[in-house]
């Protein structure tokens, strides 16, 4: 048995509900679905359809410090063993970007990562963030789990991943500290799914709307399915869906058997 990951930063979840997403869930029958900037910090004012897809069980977690803002939600077939949002003390349980999904043989983290481009502050907390992240993940691999995050990581790896990395070299999203970082997850023992499978320029995920730079495919990578070395003989593919639309992030994702 074979199961199908998403992950779609959504850009507002009720936005994509009035341009198809529903539709598109129901057609596509995609096995687990984790959205990222759903900006809903309370299920209630959501429509019993986006709440509960038909053939899905849902899950959510919002930014209880800032109403419209973040959020993470995960569509499910396939009831998990666990759910958890509440990482302690630490700066993952803020802002509402974590939801962890456990399925018994396999620990599914959905995550949405912080921007750092608005100011010396954020990037600051963006960078904490990733440090309290891979140090989860570390725990996690070092107890024997086999793991799976994926997300808007708001940071494109390597040159190939951004049409322009000249231009972007001392911008927030691909400065070297940032990825340094994901350098760091790889040695951690994880690999770049959709780049275990494919080296081709021009796949991207995320367009600025402002200028229009879909239309001319002036994009970057930084949505990522992730998964621990030990799943890599069961991971059967990885894919972009950029010909999906409704928000500026298109939806990406891993089959695994």
């Amino acid at each position: 048995m074979s199961r199908t990951f998403i992950s779609w930063n959504v850009n507002g979840v009720r936005s994509i509900e009035r341009k198809g997403f529903l539709e598109w869930l129901a057609k596509s029958s995609y096995d687990i679905v984790g959205l990222q900037e759903t900006k809903v910090m309370d299920q209630a004012i959501l429509s019993e359809a986006l709440r509960h897809p038909v053939g899905y069980q849902s899950y959510w977690h919002g930014a209880a410090e800032k109403k419209g803002y973040s959020g993470v939600a995960v569509y499910t077939k396939e009831k998990p063993q666990s759910v958890r949002a509440n990482f302690g003390q630490t700066i993952l349980s803020s802002e509402g970007r974590v939801l962890e999904l456990d399925y018994g043989g396999i620990l599914f983290l959905n995550v949405y990562f912080p921007n750092g481009k608005a100011r010396p502050e954020r990037l600051k907390y963006k960078l904490e963030f990733y440090d309290a992240f891979l140090k989860y993940i570390k725990d996690l691999v070092h107890r024997g789990r086999s793991v799976i995050f994926c997300g808007d990581v708001n940071t494109a790896h390597h040159e190939i991943d951004l049409a322009r990395p000249r231009e972007n070299e001392k911008i927030s999203g691909f400065l070297p500290i940032e990825r340094a970082w994901l350098d760091e997850v790889e040695q951690t023992g994880f690999v770049d799914s959709f780049r275990h499978f494919s080296n081709q320029a021009g796949q991207y995920t995320w367009w600025d709307k402002k200028s229009r730079a879909r239309e001319r495919n002036v994009g970057w990578r930084i949505d990522y399915f992730f998964v621990s070395n030990d799943l890599l003989p069961r991971l059967k593919r990885a894919f972009i869906l950029a010909d999906v639309f409704g928000s500026d992030h298109c939806p990406v994702g891993v089959e695994l058997t």
